[in-house]
């Protein structure tokens, strides 16, 4: 899987005219789903989302996670996360789950979010043309790709709840591919994390 995250003071996403996803404080997720992709790249992407620690503390430090400040979840599903343009100028998606199988994963990606968290979780409408609005919070924007091959061991044994590690636990970000970009320049997920804004 991959997810574009952007922290946001609101974000909203429409079909027709009409928001049918809203959040205030919180992350704006747009979510990839990739041919290789389980339910335990969910499990692993679903714990990373709620521990991210890139709210600011007391003292202005990226500390604090969405589950840490209360904020919302607004998830919109984006299969051109998986373009390819390695020839020509038109993207190729074929790294992209099938659509039937991705609105089966998605949707189960829905329902063990739900499950691991009592924040408020909004969503678009899968496969839909949807318009998407948001005021980025910095900017910051993380780009976050689920380990290649390690889908495996990567499943969590055990109720719904146990989706919800500690911070100190599911933020350690090493083991993902995590850009900051700052000026277009790639630096590594630590200290302060500079940022480039991304627009839906």
């Amino acid at each position: 899987m991959k997810a574009v995250i952007q922290r946001v003071t609101h974000a909203t996403v429409s079909v027709n005219s009409q928001i049918i996803g809203e959040i205030d404080r919180g992350l704006l997720v747009l979510l990839g789903i990739g041919k290789t992709d389980t339910p335990d790249t969910s499990n692993w992407l679903i714990n990373k989302l709620l521990a991210l620690r890139i709210f600011p503390d007391d003292t202005g430090k990226m500390n604090r996670s969405v589950t840490d400040i209360a904020g919302g979840l607004l998830i919109v599903s984006q299969f051109t996360l998986y373009g390819v343009l390695k020839k020509g100028t038109r993207p190729s998606f074929s790294g992209a789950m099938p659509p039937a199988d991705a609105e089966s994963l998605y949707c189960d990606f829905m329902t063990r979010l739900r499950a691991a968290t009592n924040l408020p979780v909004a969503e678009g409408r899968f496969a839909a043309m949807m318009n998407v609005e948001l005021i980025n919070d910095g900017p910051v924007t993380i780009i976050l790709e689920t380990p290649v091959g390690r889908a495996s061991s990567l499943s969590l044994v055990g109720r719904a709840s146990s989706l919800s590690p500690s911070v100190g636990q599911a933020s350690r970000l090493s083991s993902a591919k995590i850009k900051t970009i700052k000026g277009g320049t790639p630096v590594q997920p630590t200290g302060k994390m500079p940022v480039q804004h991304v627009d839906a």
